[in-house]
């Protein structure tokens, strides 16, 4: 079958599916003409490799689960699938707790001064969320807590200063969007001051926050605020105005 014929029947864009091709995933045979040319079996081999890809499993993983199951039996595609789960697992457990206290103590720092009473007299330590301490994680998701006016004057949020610029590129660039595209497809978008707001199902926070985090490294006029309201997980996204990657990852606002 042809690209188009197999990107309508999976799902999957025709760009993921090049780029798959090109790091090794997906072969392809060529017409005489030049086009590429599928078997049948590409549509399940997708569907094992998005899945994978849900996982956060490396594109080196996938391709050696993918060898595994091509040249050996089930149990050993499961034997050698379990330790990677694992580690995966106990890595988004990680940080999913990490961004939870993160998450507690700044509902800790934003009901601090409505316990208080109002003042005449001027503000001290007792007064903001200064009158708590407030803690820290090893690696949390950037999330901002709004200065007051004459500190944000003085520092400006550091995503509305740094330099529009990605360091991936090729594809490492491609790879990073195909995740990002996988993480949030179905998401409600919003417009929201300078970006957009994603609400998705509350289980995908892990995943969310990991690329978050992953994102931040290349791209720091990225600025994310991830919130957990029961079932749902709310995702804005914010950038400068001249930053096109946000439309390229995030989609458009409704």
């Amino acid at each position: 079958m042809r690209i188009s014929q197999l990107a309508e029947r999976s799902g999957v864009p025709a760009t993921t599916l090049r780029f798959d091709e090109n790091v090794g995933l997906l072969p392809a045979d060529r017409t005489p003409g030049g086009h590429r040319s599928y078997s049948e079996d590409a549509v399940e081999r997708l569907a094992f490799i998005g899945a994978a890809k849900l996982l956060g499993l490396p594109l080196e993983e996938i391709g050696e689960l993918l060898g595994i199951g091509e040249s050996g039996a089930c149990h050993e595609v499961k034997a050698d699938l379990r330790p990677r789960i694992a580690g995966r697992l106990g890595e988004a457990e990680r940080r999913a707790a990490e961004l939870t206290a993160f998450t507690d103590c700044l509902h800790s720092a934003s009901e601090h001064p409505d316990a208080l009473p109002d003042r005449a007299g001027r503000c001290d330590l007792e007064c903001g969320f200064l009158g708590r301490p407030v803690r820290t994680v090893a690696r949390p998701v950037d999330v901002a807590v709004a200065p007051s006016r004459r500190a944000a004057a003085a520092e400006p949020e550091s995503w509305r200063t740094a330099p529009v610029a990605c360091s991936l590129t090729g594809g490492a660039y491609s790879e990073r969007a195909d995740l990002w595209h996988q993480v949030l497809e179905g998401a409600e978008r919003r417009a929201v001051d300078d970006g957009i707001r994603l609400t998705l199902p509350a289980d995908r926070a892990g995943a969310v926050a990991e690329l978050a985090a992953d994102e931040q490294q290349c791209c720091r006029f990225f600025d994310f605020r991830l919130h957990l309201d029961g079932h749902r997980l709310r995702l804005e996204v914010r950038a400068p105005a001249d930053a096109a990657l946000v439309t390229e990852l995030f989609g458009t606002a409704s």
